[in-house]
């Protein structure tokens, strides 16, 4: 079972004829997580044939309008659908006043339970979600205001069980299989004790995928994209306009290229670009001579995660 991740919007402040507002998907199991919410996509997540009421959890990075003034009208498309399940919404502090603010979308006006976590400046490290798959972990950002980045890591998954080594060892079929793999240990005839590491393989990890916008180089933004197996980074300018990303709190693509490198990811999709590039051809070009595995981030394209490829050798007994 991969899970996809799905860019939505990949531009930078303006909408262009290609790029629309930040957004990114995260599709697993049929569930979707949201990654910031700019104006438009809804319309996004149909383009992408993800139903807009399997969307669980919405993350916003910050209260910039590009990033979060699609809330209001997926909220209100929601409860128009009469949804009932709830929703998980994590968001910088302020968010709540917001929708407050915006007719029809108060939280609690909404007929689904609306789950709000609000975060403040002080933010240094947070598991904002998590289910029994999986964890979001949000940490901070260098932009011009409070912004958070964040990162979705599957969690380690037992070893695979061997049915032939546990023959050889004597384990009788039926329960005592399930006791190993549960990882209690079982008697056999024999009177010998079998351990579950004598027919367990090692732990199978699961996919990372961090998702860091809008930033300058930062350690949060580097601890987010450590050894993920996909990482999506702010690359607005290229190098020519370094100094306007310091300036406006953002990165170059070779800026988002040397974090990727130096923190072991897998990929880069390079994201959030200024509308002046519509060939992004120099921020490929920048970013790949600093990390081959860059590229731009394809609006809509389903880049696959498969945690079977990261799986360690089979157990061998």
């Amino acid at each position: 079972m991969t899970t996809d991740v799905i860019p939505l919007g990949t531009a930078s402040a303006l909408p262009t004829e290609a790029r629309h507002l930040s957004a990114l998907a995260v599709e697993r199991k049929g569930r979707v997580l949201l990654f910031d919410c700019g104006e438009g996509t809804q319309y996004r997540l149909m383009e992408a044939d993800l139903p807009r009421v399997r969307v669980d959890a919405i993350f916003v990075t910050h209260l910039h309008g590009d990033h979060c003034y699609g809330l209001p009208g997926l909220l209100s498309t929601l409860a128009l659908q009469q949804r009932a399940d709830p929703v998980t919404l994590v968001v910088p502090s302020g968010g709540r006043a917001m929708l407050d603010a915006t007719p029809g979308d108060a939280p609690d006006a909404l007929p689904f339970p609306l789950r709000i976590t609000e975060i403040d400046e002080g933010l240094t490290r947070a598991v904002v979600y998590e289910t029994e798959e999986l964890t979001v972990e949000a940490r901070p950002l260098d932009h011009r205001g409070f912004a958070m980045g964040f990162r979705l890591a599957e969690r380690t998954r037992p070893g695979r069980f061997d049915p032939e080594r546990a023959r050889a060892l004597g384990v009788p079929e039926g329960p005592a299989f399930g006791h190993l793999q549960d990882g209690t240990p079982v008697t056999v005839p024999d009177g010998t004790t079998v351990q579950p590491d004598q027919v367990m393989g090692p732990p199978r990890p699961g996919i990372t995928a961090a998702y860091v916008t809008d930033t300058r180089p930062c350690d949060g933004g580097r601890a987010l994209a450590d050894d993920a197996d996909l990482l999506y980074h702010d690359a607005t300018f290229a190098d020519e306009h370094a100094a306007r990303a310091d300036k406006t709190g953002h990165s170059t693509a070779r800026q988002a290229a040397t974090v990727a490198r130096d923190t072991g990811a897998e990929g880069l999709l390079l994201g959030h670009l200024s509308a002046r590039y519509p060939n992004p051809t120099p921020l490929v070009r920048e970013a790949q001579s600093v990390f081959p595995e860059a590229e731009i981030a394809e609006e809509l394209r389903r880049y696959e995660l498969d945690p079977r490829d990261k799986e360690p050798e089979p157990f061998l007994g």
